[in-house]
């Protein structure tokens, strides 16, 4: 077996390294085929309406009156006013609770819409789903590792590994039909390093 340059070894390495790292925005980047960004991975946007992902009405529209007073919360995604359900990516996830007015802070009152909260449906802790709902608490609780977010104070973290409250969604609502005022408020999902 011949000597190998370790100059020549370290320079192939580079090079390997660089061409993974100039692709690796490419092979994440949520793109068609033409370049324009794809509608399904696009996060919410002011006028994007919510269909309930799960249950008898999976895939309509969530109105305020679907969901019960005082919780628990809906999962759903949020959709384009032209009906594209932006489902592309797990980071889309939103919980919907209607939680009335009572006790809530000033804060989450300003975001809400009908007594309706919406937050982002992504624990911050190691981004598992927050789909269960404390009737002790009357709160979010992420079914991986128990974090608790209260939904009546800006889904601050209660309990749990959680290291910082759930993403706020801001509402309006038309005629019952809620619908995003605006992106999410804060980081969706967990904290990198």
């Amino acid at each position: 077996m011949p000597d190998r340059d370790p100059n020549e070894a370290a320079l192939s390495r580079r090079a390997v390294l660089g061409a993974g790292l100039a692709a690796g925005p490419l092979l994440m980047s949520p793109a068609r085929a033409d370049d324009a960004p794809d509608p399904a991975a696009e996060p919410p946007q002011a006028g994007d309406h919510f269909v309930f992902l799960t249950g008898p009405k999976a895939g309509q529209t969530v109105l305020s009156g679907d969901l019960p007073l005082g919780g628990p919360q809906v999962q759903a995604y949020p959709a384009a006013p032209d009906g594209t359900v932006r489902n592309a990516t797990r980071l889309n996830l939103v919980i919907l609770a209607r939680i009335g007015d009572n006790g809530v802070d000033d804060v989450t009152l300003a975001h809400m819409a009908d007594g309706v909260v919406a937050y982002s449906g992504v624990c911050t802790h190691q981004a598992c789903p927050v789909n269960m709902w404390s009737n002790d608490a009357h709160a979010f609780v992420c079914s991986c590792h128990g974090s608790v977010y209260d939904p009546r104070n800006g889904a601050e973290v209660l309990d749990g590994p959680a290291p910082r409250h759930l993403a706020a969604l801001p509402l309006v609502s038309k005629e019952g039909m809620l619908l995003a005022a605006s992106g999410f408020t804060g980081r969706v999902g967990m904290q990198m390093s």
